[in-house]
C-alpha cells in the first residue's frame, strides 16, 4: 500500500534498516531473560506489586481535573468530532490513497492508540464514539447506558474483542482489497452496528470486555502510569499496574491475536515466505490465511503450555492458569509494536496528518495542515532505530518475565514457585528469538 510515495508495509523495513548483528541481538536478548530470572529466582521470594494496595493518590487538582464532567466531555467532543469528519471523508471522499481514511484508520486507530494510551490511561474508553451514541440514545430513551437488557455472559470475557481484533488484523494484513474505501467503509460499519448493538442490550460493559479498541487500548494502558482504586485515581508503578488486569476469559485470546498478528506482520514480507509463496500452486489468499491463523493459535497454544506445565495448589484449575499469566505478556505485545511500527507511526502518521485537511481529495486545506511535510529522522538514522527495536523487543520480554514471576510467587505453592516458571520462561525464550529473528528476517 503506498501513500504519496511511501509504502505502507508493516514491520521493519527489512535487514536494511537493522544495521546490527541478529546473532549478538538473539543471544543478547537470550541471555538478558536467563539473567533477569535467575536474578528474580534469589531476590524476589516475595510478590511485590499488589492492585489492591498498591500506588497513592494523585494530586487533589490532578484529581480534581480528571473527575471534572468537563473534562470528561472534552474527550467525548474530541472522539466524536475525528469519528464525523473521517466519516465524512468515507462516505463522500474519492476512493483513492491519499484519502485520509485509511492512513486514520491503519495508523492512527490501530497503532496511535498504543503511546495514546501509555500517557493517558485508556484512551479509547474516554473518546470511543460508539459509547457517545449509545448514551445518546440512552439520554433520548431515558434509560441508563450504563445497564442493558440483559447481563452481560461472564464466560464470554473477552472473546468477542478477540474475535473483533483478528478481524481487523486480518482485513489489514491478508485482505487483498484492504486498500480500497468500500471494504475499510463495510468494516467500520460493521463495527459501529455491532457495537451499538451490544451496548443497547448489554450496557456498557459490552465495550469494556468486547469492544476490541477498548479491550486493546485498556490493556496496553495497564502499563501506565494511571489507574484506579474504589473511583481513586493513583499514581503507581507500570508493573503494579499491570497486576490490576482482570484474569477474564478470553483474554489469551487477545494477547494471542495482539502478538501473532504483529509477528505474522513481518513474516509474511521474509524473503523465505514470499519465495515459498509465489512457487507455490496454492492460492496466496489463502496460504495467508492459513499463516496470521497459525501464528495466532501458535502463540496462544505456546503460552498455554508455559503456563500449565507446572504444580497446582488445591485452589487453582490448571485452565485457569493462562488467563492469570497472561498480563504478563502486554508488556511484550507493547514492545513489538514499538519495534515494528516506530517508524511508519511517525512518517505515516504525519503524512495521514497532511492528508487529513484535504479529506474530499479536491485541494483543499481545511485544518491547515496540507503544506507540512512529513520529516525523515528516524529512517534517516538507521543505527538509532534499529536500536530502539531490539531494546524494545527484549525490554518488553524482562518485563514480561517480572511481571510472571511476581504473579507466581503469588499463586503457585512454594514448591513450584521457581521450577514451575521453567516452561514459562522457555516460551518467553521462544517468543524473543523468534521475534527478533522475524525483525531482521522481514
Amino acid at each position: 500500500m503506498a501513500f504519496d510515495g511511501i509504502t505502507l508495509a508493516h514491520g521493519v523495513g527489512g535487514p536494511k534498516d537493522l544495521p546490527i548483528s541478529p546473532e549478538l541481538a538473539i543471544a543478547g536478548a537470550t541471555a538478558a531473560l536467563v539473567v533477569s530470572f535467575t536474578v528474580l529466582a534469589v531476590a524476589w521470594r516475595k510478590p511485590r506489586y499488589d492492585a489492591t494496595t498498591s500506588g497513592r493518590p494523585a494530586p487533589a487538582w490532578l484529581a480534581g481535573i480528571v473527575g471534572a464532567l468537563w473534562w470528561r466531555v472534552l474527550w467525548r467532543t474530541v472522539g466524536f468530532v475525528l469519528f464525523a469528519y473521517v466519516a465524512a471523508a468515507a462516505i463522500l471522499g474519492k476512493d483513492l490513497v491519499i484519502n485520509p481514511v485509511f492512513g486514520v484508520f491503519y495508523v492512527w486507530w490501530w497503532v496511535g492508540l498504543v503511546p495514546l494510551s501509555l500517557l493517558f490511561g485508556p484512551v479509547w474508553k474516554a473518546i470511543s464514539p460508539v459509547r457517545t451514541i449509545n448514551a445518546a440514545f440512552a439520554k433520548v430513551s431515558g434509560s441508563d447506558p450504563e445497564t442493558g437488557v440483559f447481563t452481560y455472559p461472564a464466560w464470554l470475557g473477552h472473546w468477542p474483542a478477540a474475535l473483533g481484533l483478528f478481524a481487523f488484523v486480518w482485513l489489514e494484513l491478508v485482505y487483498p482489497y484492504s486498500t480500497e474505501l468500500g471494504p475499510v467503509r463495510l468494516w467500520c460499519a460493521a463495527y459501529v452496528a455491532v457495537m451499538l448493538v451490544g451496548g443497547a442490550l448489554f450496557g456498557n460493559v459490552f465495550y469494556e470486555r468486547a469492544d476490541p479498541f477498548e479491550v486493546y487500548s485498556t490493556l496496553v494502558s495497564r502499563m501506565s502510569a494511571w489507574g484506579r482504586r474504589d473511583g481513586v485515581l493513583l499514581i503507581r508503578s507500570p508493573l503494579a499496574n499491570l497486576d490490576s488486569t482482570p484474569a477474564l476469559p478470553g483474554l489469551v485470546g487477545v494477547v494471542a491475536v495482539l502478538f501473532g498478528s504483529t509477528a505474522f506482520d513481518s513474516f509474511k514480507d521474509s524473503t523465505h515466505w514470499v519465495q515459498f509463496v509465489q512457487g507455490s500452486t496454492t492460492s496466496a489468499y489463502l496460504l495467508n490465511n492459513l499463516a496470521l491463523l497459525a501464528f495466532c493459535l501458535g502463540v496462544g497454544a505456546i503460552f498455554a503450555a508455559g503456563t500449565m506445565l507446572t504444580g497446582l495448589g488445591d485452589d487453582l484449575r490448571r485452565l485457569q492458569l493462562p488467563d492469570l499469566f497472561a498480563h504478563s505478556v502486554v508488556p511484550i505485545v507493547v514492545g513489538y509494536v514499538v519495534a515494528h511500527y516506530l517508524s511508519y507511526l511517525v512518517e505515516v502518521g504525519q503524512l495521514t496528518l497532511i492528508q487529513m485537511s484535504d479529506p474530499f481529495s479536491n485541494g483543499s486545506n481545511l485544518l491547515g495542515t496540507g503544506n507540512l511535510d512529513v520529516n525523515y529522522w528516524l529512517s534517516y538514522h538507521p543505527t538509532l532505530l534499529a536500536n530502539i527495536k531490539v531494546v524494545a523487543v527484549v525490554a518488553g520480554h524482562v518485563l514480561g518475565v517480572i511481571a510472571a514471576h511476581d504473579r507466581a510467587i503469588r499463586i503457585l505453592p512454594p514448591r513450584h514457585q521457581l521450577t514451575g516458571q521453567l516452561p514459562l520462561l522457555a516460551a518467553m525464550i521462544a517468543f524473543t528469538v523468534g521475534g527478533l529473528y522475524l525483525l531482521f528476517a522481514a
